[in-house]
């Protein structure tokens, strides 16, 4: 039976290129995003059919989320990999940043994972699945004033917190850290690095975990860049 596959912020960067790459392994895959329009184009981009289902939402909302995720089982019946991937940083240091820009930070950063696992783990539990979430090196490496960092921090707690939780269900909890990867996240900020990763680069990495053997979880995976120092 073809797995299926839910991805939150899936219609550009990490996410869409996951969703590719899942999607050619045979998986039916379920992006999410809070732009219809972007949405729309990566779904014609990518050429998937009915492999491939959209959903405009905002994963720090729990209504959406419970709508997305029943929408998914409606659509497929199950659901055996969640990945947890929306997320967003703002430009500068902490005395620069709008504090309602912050929570909007923060709820999604934060609260979006922790969301998606509470509103998803019986149905991952019954297909004995996987949960990855996508972290980052600004969670294991202290910044300047970075609220962006102390968001990562708290999802890499979360990742641990998730693994201890349900591991004796026999669902799989990944936590993926890139470094520096080429997108979005960089257009206020000048462009990326001359070291950085790749979208796809970053998708391999999750498809290698995805597809370990079913007794056997990669827990953590920390990517950077030849280069990438910090």
């Amino acid at each position: 039976m073809e797995p299926v596959t839910l991805i939150t912020g899936g219609s550009s960067g990490i996410g869409a290129a996951t969703a590719r790459a899942l999607l050619e392994q045979g998986h039916r895959v379920a992006v999410t995003g809070r732009d219809a329009e972007r949405l729309a184009d990566f779904a014609a981009s990518a050429g998937a059919g009915e492999q491939l289902l959209t959903i405009a939402g905002d994963t720090s909302d729990a209504d959406d989320v419970a709508a997305t995720v029943s929408q998914v089982l409606d659509s497929w019946g199950r659901l055996d990999t969640v990945i947890a991937n929306a997320g967003f940083s703002l430009p500068g240091a902490l005395e620069d940043h709008d504090p309602d820009a912050m929570r909007d930070m923060v709820l999604t950063n934060v609260l979006g994972p922790a969301l998606l696992v509470r509103e998803t783990l019986p149905h991952l539990r019954a297909s004995r699945g996987r949960i990855v979430v996508v972290g980052s090196v600004a969670g294991i490496r202290y910044t300047p004033g970075n609220l962006y960092s102390v968001t990562k921090w708290a999802v890499h707690a979360l990742v641990e917190n998730v693994r201890l939780l349900v591991g004796k269900d026999g669902v799989g909890v990944t936590l993926i850290a890139p470094g520096v990867v080429d997108t979005a996240f960089w257009d206020e900020r000048g462009g990326a690095p001359d070291a950085a990763l790749t979208p796809e680069q970053i998708a391999n990495a999750i498809v290698f975990a995805l597809n370990q053997p079913a007794d056997v979880v990669v827990n953590q995976l920390v990517v950077r860049p030849i280069g990438q120092v910090n």
